[in-house]
């Protein structure tokens, strides 16, 4: 497996992933229960510049030949800056406004999401993405790495916290609650 930061020519591959870490609040932003519209949005959003999912924020595993995973993250300060583009398109494409309510904040990069292909799992890659994501922003950028868990998924809670995120709070994001969990370097933070 190796992972590499996404390209633009990968938009078509990660947005599947996107929707298998986000269906249901993907179809609260866009207002619909299409799996259609919402890939199609994503692809669009993925392949542009500036946007919270962005390729630029995005990173992806490959194994045999194909992506197998992927993982969004970027730095909680810029979310604002970030989710301007998503919510502009959202409105040309859906007619629906977007406001989900903060995610993240200032101090922080943020894992927007991380996925694994449904045919790969329970094989270590998630945790290898989520290890590989802690050596990049934890020990060598000496950020703090969050994220945001849904209550109603243990066993996704059970994966990070044994990869050494702590529950730090909560919040209601997209109507959901959930559990905001980070991993901060305690040596260096």
């Amino acid at each position: 497996m190796h992972i590499r930061k996404a390209t633009k020519d990968d938009a078509v591959y990660i947005a599947p992933f996107i929707l298998l870490a986000m269906e249901e609040i993907a179809y609260n932003f866009i207002g619909e229960h299409s799996k259609e519209k919402a890939n199609d949005f994503f692809v669009k959003m993925i392949g542009r510049k500036a946007n919270q999912y962005s390729y630029e924020n995005c990173w992806v595993a490959e194994g045999e030949g194909e992506i197998i995973a992927a993982a969004l993250v970027y730095d909680g300060a810029q979310l604002h800056e970030l989710i301007k583009p998503v919510a502009e398109e959202i409105r040309l494409m859906f007619g629906k406004d977007f406001n989900p309510g903060d995610e993240t904040q200032p101090g922080e990069f943020y894992i927007d999401c991380i996925a694994v292909n449904p045919d790969r799992q329970g094989k270590g890659i998630g945790l290898k993405m989520i290890n590989f994501l802690i050596e990049e922003y934890v020990k060598n950028g000496e950020q703090p790495l969050g994220l945001l868990v849904d209550k109603d998924n243990p066993q996704a809670k059970k994966l990070y916290l044994k990869s050494g995120f702590e529950v730090v709070g909560e919040k209601i994001f997209a109507g959901k609650h959930m559990e905001h969990l980070q991993y901060c370097n305690k040596h260096k933070i």
